[in-house]
C-alpha cells in the first residue's frame, strides 16, 4: 500500500545536518544538466531551477542564482566562507562565492549533491494535510518517508492564542496541540493514503495522549478543511470501529497553524534515534 523513499545514506545524513563535505567530483549532480530543478534532499522545497546550475569546474554542482527565499546565508565562524542552508529546514547545503567573474551574476552556489535532489518537473499543484498523534518528533519521521510528501513542519494548531511556544503548548492549558503539517504531491499521494499512514503509526485508541506522552497536546487528531476531508476521514474511522478498534481520533476543523521551532524539526535525523512512541503497523488492508 505505502510506497516509502529510500533510506538516506550516512554521506548524506553527514553533509545535511553535521556539515561535512562530499569529496569532489564524486557527487551524482556535478555532470548533470537536465532540465527541471533541484529540491531539498530533507524538506523537498525548491531551491535551484536548473536554468542557473552551470560548470565552474570545482568538482561541486554550482549555481548562480536560487528561488526567491529558499536559501539562507551564513557567514562561518572564522568568518572566511559563508555557509548556505535550506530557509525551510536549515539543512547544509554548501557554500557561496562572489567575485569569481565565472557568470554574468558573479555568483557560484556550491552544493553537495547529497543535499539536493533533481525533479524533472516543478510539482504544479501542493496541497497539505494537519495531523497530530503524539509527539510530533515521531511524526514527521514516518510522513517524510513516504513518496509524494514535498515538504513536513512540525508545529501547533488547536488553540487560541497567536505563535505559542514549545513550553507554553506543553502545560496542556494552551488549548494547541503537537501537529505535523504535511505538503504533498496529489499526483503521487493521495490524502487518503496519508491519513491511512496517520492511523498506522501510533496507537489512535488511546484517549489521554500518546504513549507516556499524557496531556491534551498530544491527543489523536485531525485538522480538516473541507467537508470531503472530513467525510473521509469519518468513513476510515467507521472501517476502523467495524475491525473492533475503539478509534478516538478527533475530527476538527482546520485551524491556524504555527510552525516549531527550529531545533524540533528532523529530530531523529539530527540525533540518529529512533521514535519511542511511534511504529508502523498497517491496519488497513495491503
Amino acid at each position: 500500500m505505502f510506497k516509502f523513499k529510500t533510506e538516506l545514506t550516512k554521506l548524506q545524513k553527514d553533509v545535511m545536518f553535521h556539515k561535512s563535505t562530499e569529496r569532489a567530483f564524486t557527487g551524482e549532480y556535478d555532470n548533470f544538466y537536465d532540465q527541471g530543478e533541484f529540491v531539498c534532499r530533507n524538506c523537498g522545497k525548491a531551491l535551484f531551477s536548473s536554468k542557473a546550475k552551470f560548470d565552474a569546474g570545482c568538482g561541486w554542482p554550482a549555481f548562480d542564482d536560487t528561488y526567491p527565499g529558499a536559501v539562507k546565508e551564513i557567514r562561518d565562524a572564522d568568518d572566511r566562507r559563508t555557509e548556505i542552508v535550506c530557509a525551510n529546514c536549515d539543512i547544509h547545503l554548501g557554500h557561496v562565492f562572489t567575485g569569481e567573474q565565472i557568470t554574468a551574476k558573479n555568483t557560484r552556489h556550491c552544493v553537495n549533491s547529497a543535499s539536493i535532489r533533481y525533479v524533472k518537473e516543478a510539482t504544479s499543484k501542493v496541497s497539505s494535510i494537519v495531523v497530530g498523534c503524539g509527539c510530533f518528533w515521531g511524526v514527521e519521521h514516518w510522513f517524510k518517508k513516504l513518496e509524494g510528501v514535498l515538504a513536513t513542519t512540525v508545529g501547533y494548531s488547536g488553540g487560541e492564542s497567536e505563535n505559542p511556544t514549545y513550553e507554553q503548548v506543553c502545560t496542556g492549558r494552551s488549548g494547541h496541540r503537537e501537529v505535523l503539517k504535511v505538503d504533498y504531491d496529489p499526483k503521487i499521494v493521495g490524502y487518503e493514503e496519508l491519513l491511512k499512514l496517520f492511523f498506522s503509526i501510533h496507537d489512535f485508541e488511546q484517549t489521554d495522549g500518546q504513549g507516556n506522552d499524557r496531556g491534551i497536546q498530544y491527543q489523536s487528531v485531525i485538522f480538516c478543511k473541507s467537508e470531503k476531508e472530513k467525510e473521509m476521514a469519518e468513513r476510515l474511522m467507521v472501517e476502523l470501529t467495524q475491525k473492533g478498534y475503539k478509534v478516538a481520533t478527533e475530527i476538527l476543523d482546520e485551524k491556524p497553524f504555527y510552525a516549531g521551532e527550529m531545533y524540533h524539526r528532523d529530530y531523529y535525523d539530527k540525533n540518529g534515534k529512533t521514535p519511542y512512541c511511534h511504529f508502523f503497523k498497517s491496519v488497513f488492508e495491503i
